[in-house]
């Protein structure tokens, strides 16, 4: 039965998830492009709003990329300057101080939107689930930390980053890596890749245009032209009025 299980969540549960991330991004996008958007109420309060924003925001964008890197980057990368423990320390003395902003952020925003009872009104059921999860989520990524702490030779994070290498590179055996790892784990991965699952379907979509807010900075220039380009010379000299 364990492995039944481990088989779902480990093995065909992140594909589920990856597959309604995109492809429901991709429709939403297509077809209801005017709930594309965080749906802020600064205007309704904003002084909590602009801490528990930044907080959160700041934490959680740095522990999706250090996931993202430390999890799918190969040990042969960096074992020649960096011993699997080394990092493992480096993400735990990171991550905690992330995870411990974003969950102060999440914190005051969950509290901002139950106790103010124009937020409350104007707040979809989904905003309020969503950072339950948010919220649930950080604590079980703090939870982990020491855990790791009891291991310091970093053979659990090596566990980790393989069953995520095996499945982005579609390898087989992905679940088999996640048979004698704390629940603890499981539980942070599990819901993390639940997140994945609810992001077309929530307000998490704004994220896309975060990142595409880059390709702006690196667009080209624009080049204008005056439609008076082509005109003769006294044409651009200023229109003389008779003198009165």
């Amino acid at each position: 039965m364990k492995a039944t299980v481990d088989f779902f969540f480990f093995g065909l549960y992140p594909y589920i998830c990856l597959g309604v991330f995109f492809v429901g991004s991709l429709l939403r996008f297509d077809r209801d492009q005017y709930t594309w958007k965080s749906d802020s109420s600064q205007l309704l309060r904003t002084g909590q709003l602009r801490w528990g924003s930044n907080l959160f925001h700041a934490g959680v964008l740095f522990l999706f990329f250090g996931h993202f890197v430390g999890m799918l980057t190969p040990h042969f990368l960096y074992e020649p300057f960096m011993s699997s423990g080394t990092k493992q320390v480096l993400a735990m003395t990171a991550g905690g101080i992330a995870g411990v902003l974003a969950l102060i952020g999440v914190s005051l925003l969950l509290h901002r939107r139950l106790s103010d009872p124009r937020i409350r009104a104007t707040s979809k059921t989904s905003d309020i689930v969503l950072l339950w999860l948010l919220w649930v989520q950080l604590a079980l990524g703090l939870a982990t930390v020491p855990l790791s702490a009891q291991h310091l030779d970093g053979s659990v994070m090596l566990v980790l980053a393989e069953w995520a290498q095996r499945i982005v590179t579609f390898r087989p055996g992905a679940a088999e890596q996640m048979a004698d790892i704390s629940w603890v784990f499981r539980a942070h991965m599990v819901l993390g890749m639940t997140m994945f699952l609810i992001f077309p379907f929530t307000r998490l979509v704004h994220v896309w245009s975060g990142f595409g807010a880059i390709a702006y900075l690196l667009r080209p220039y624009q080049v204008v032209r005056s439609r008076r380009l082509n005109l003769p010379a006294e044409h651009h000299a200023p229109a003389r009025r008779p003198v009165a």
